[in-house]
Order: C-alpha cells, then structure tokens, then sequence
C-alpha cells in the first residue's frame, strides 16, 4: 500500500470519528427494519400465526429485489465520499442526481414485473397453500412501493458519502413514527380508515416512504446542504453513464453479493417450508430478529468504506489501516455484545412477533445457534469494504459469492439430514466462518501490497 504521508494514523482521533459516525447509522438502519418489523408484531398479534407466515414469505423475495439498490448504494457512497473528500462538491451533486434517476426508474421496472409475477413467484417458493393468498395479496402492494424504498435507499446512501449519517436518521424517525400508527389502524380499520388485513402493514410502508421523502426534500432545501433538491440538483436528476459506470462497477457485487444471499435464503427457506407452517412463522421471526443483530455489523462496514474512501479522495492514505483497525475492533464490541443479548433475550423477543407458546421455543432454540453468524460476518464485511473503497471488488466479491453460492444450501441441506430443521441455521455461522479466513487471507497476504488510486 502506498501512501502520501508519513503520519501515524490517529487511532484514537478515529475512534471517535467512526462513533459519530456510527451512532446514527446504527439507529438508521434499525429504523429502516422497523416498518417491517411492526408490521410482523401487528400482523402476528392481530391475525395470528398464519398471517405472519404469510408475511414470512414475502421477506427473503423484497430482500432480492433491492439488493441491487443496496449495491448501487454502496457503490454510490464511496464515489461520492472519494469526491467529497477531495472537496469536488458538483461532481458530488451530479453523482448523486444519476444514482437516484436509476434507483427510482429500476423501482418502477422492477415493480410493475413484480406485481404481475407475484402469484407464481410465491407458488415457486413452495409458500404453504393455506396461506398463498395472503402472501400474493401482500407481496403485490410491496411492490408498489418499491419505486419510493428504492428512493429512500439511495438518498440515504448519497447522504452518508458526504459524512451524514443524521439526516437520514431523522427521515426514517418521520418514516417509522407514521408507520407506528397507520400500520394497526390500516389493518384493523381504526382511525375511520379501511380494514385491510395483512394488506396494511405494506400500504403503511407505502405511504410513510412517500411522506418520509416529501419532508426529506423539505429539510434539505431549509438547511441549503450541499445535496438539496433546489432546481440546479434536478438538472442533475439524469441517467448519466459516466457516473453510474463506475458507481455499478462498484456497487454490482456488492448487490450480487445480496441477492445471491437471498437466492440461498430463498433456496433455505424452501426446506423450511417442508416442516410446516410454523417452522415457516419461526423462519420469519428469527429473520426479524438477526436483521437487527446485523445491523451493527453492516453499519460499521458501511462507515469503513466511507471513511476510508475519503480518506482516499483527500489524499491520507496511511489512513485506510487505522480505518480497518477501528472497524474490526467495533464489531467485536458492538456487534459481539449485541449476539449476547438477543443470546441472554431470546425468548422474550422472539415473544413480541410470535403467541404460540411451542413456536416460541422453537424460535428461540434457532435463535441461539444463528445469531453468531452476524459478529463473524462483521468482521469479514470490514475487509471487504475497506477494499472496496479502493475500488478492488473482483476477488473479495468472488470469494464472497463462493461461499454464498457453494457453502450455504448445501450445509443446510446436510446439516438438516442430521439435525432436522435446527441444521438449516448450523449453516450460516459455518458459511460466514469460511468466508472471514479467506477475506482476511486476501486483505493481508495481497491488497496491502497494491497501490491505492483515486477513482473521481
């Protein structure tokens, strides 16, 4: 690794900056979950067992379709910090006016491919048949609003590569707070409003994102920030190739990464479908829950990559090995506290999305065997992003990919011939074990050694 200075890497200094960093982006990104979280607890609660798993079996097929926004997003944030970091502020609008152009139009395309193709998608999976109906009916309003998630993802993404991580934390507590109450009034019927049933917690989740974003436009246009949607940033709002090639060179594995996550989730949950639908129910609270267990964890990769690309665009090279330093030793005392209270609370929250006294246990038994899986993760997430910073994507993501693609299914599958249903979540500890050694492998014994240059 090359650098342009000398200096020690002020560690200390950094410690702080990843945690002002950190802070809101953590809540953020549990905020994000929260609409679908609420909606399972309301669900769950209200309708009973087999709504949720209705719901369940929507979640793995949203997670596919925007993984390709969350590596647009990526890809997006380290361009933009790059830029940022080199003080370049036009090109930091015109990156970020092509990144949400091609979030909002992939949302419409995607959407409306969606919505016809719902039914057979859900009959694919193998959703069990006495809650087919409700699953269609559910995933169809989702995909009306993807065109405004995707939206709301990338503006997000855009704000964090300029350092802020607040702003977005205060669009998702306007978001969430709506999301609170129209969720059990839609399906419920309270409020004067329709009684929509499983329906209603997708059209709260419309409806908070269309609001969400208005205010988000509103506050940035009050503070006159950098990225505000005044009538210069919407001559921006264009698909521009010159941007978006290397922002999608950047961000593709990134969102492959996700969907071949999600294709094995997909291909998992096919197993756990065979075990009725209570295992299925199980499959979507434990899901809730380790979303939020990873949260940290993709948290603190989100800021290594950002931290290190602007450190990259200013220059400080030497800069990108203390940025690594911080980012492991955060997942092991954020990410590795975290799996011990959901360890220590398992049954209790599972409790809040689930009634059925024998699938709380059953949930919470699959709890404790996946929930390490998200610190051993963290720490790989780490290496690759700092990586990714410096634009090299190819190993880390094939390595990555391998072990989605060739690790996952078949130790669940393996692991279930022994262990039942049980033996599918042995598999996501194992798999991300594999993938850590061969990252860190990667990192120390090749990338160290090659020079680092700015991409904008």
């Amino acid at each position: 690794m090359t650098a342009t200075t000398t200096e020690p890497a002020p560690v200390r200094s950094l410690w702080k900056t990843f945690a002002v960093f950190l802070g809101p982006l953590v809540l953020t990104n549990m905020l994000q979950a929260l609409s679908g979280t609420l909606n399972n607890i309301y669900v769950g609660q209200m309708l009973g067992v087999g709504a949720l798993a209705a719901v369940a079996s929507f979640f793995p097929l949203l997670m596919l379709f925007i993984s390709f926004v969350i590596g647009l997003g990526a890809g997006a944030s380290v361009l933009i910090g790059q830029a940022w970091g080199a003080k370049e502020t036009e090109k930091v609008r015109a990156i970020a006016g092509a990144v949400l152009a091609a979030g909002f139009f992939l949302g419409v395309v995607v959407g409306l491919l969606g919505m016809v193709l719902a039914e057979p998608i859900m009959r694919l999976l193998g959703t069990p048949a006495d809650v087919l109906a409700q699953a269609v009916a559910y995933a169809t309003v989702m995909m009306a609003a993807l065109p405004l998630l995707f939206v709301s993802m990338l503006a997000a993404a855009v704000l964090r590569g300029v350092g802020d991580t607040v702003t977005p934390l205060l669009s998702l507590v306007v978001s969430s707070s709506i999301v609170l109450v129209l969720t059990p009034a839609l399906i419920q019927g309270w409020l004067g409003l329709p009684a929509l049933g499983v329906t209603g917690g997708a059209w709260a989740t419309l409806l908070s994102s269309a609001m969400a974003l208005l205010w988000l436009a509103r506050f940035l246009r009050r503070r006159e920030r950098a990225l505000a949607p005044d009538r210069s940033f919407w001559r921006h709002l264009r698909l521009k190739p010159q941007f978006l090639k290397p922002v999608i060179r950047l961000g593709f594995p990134t969102g492959l990464f996700f969907i071949t996550g999600s294709v094995a989730d997909l291909a998992l949950l096919r197993l756990v479908n065979g075990y009725g639908s209570h295992a299925t129910a199980a499959w979507g609270a434990v899901s809730q829950v380790m979303a939020y267990a990873q949260f940290p964890a993709i948290s603190i990769a989100i800021a290594a990559s950002v931290l290190a690309a602007q450190a990259i665009g200013a220059g400080k090279l030497q800069q990108v090995d203390a940025v690594t330093r911080v980012g492991l030793g955060m997942n092991i005392v954020i990410t590795g506290g975290l799996a011990v209270a959901v360890l220590v609370a398992a049954r209790p929250i599972i409790s809040l999305f689930i009634t059925a006294p024998a699938v709380i246990e059953l949930a919470a038994g699959l709890l404790h065997i996946t929930v390490w899986a998200s610190l051993i993760f963290g720490l790989a997430s780490v290496f690759t992003s700092v990586m990714r910073a410096s634009g090299t994507v190819l190993v880390p993501t094939l390595i990555s990919l391998s072990c989605l693609g060739l690790l996952l299914f078949p130790l669940g599958w393996a692991f279930s011939q022994t262990f039942g249903l049980r033996g599918i979540w042995m598999s996501y500890p194992a798999t991300y074990a594999v993938a850590l050694l061969l990252q860190a492998s990667y990192f120390y014994g090749v990338w160290k050694k090659k020079p680092i240059r700015k991409m904008v």
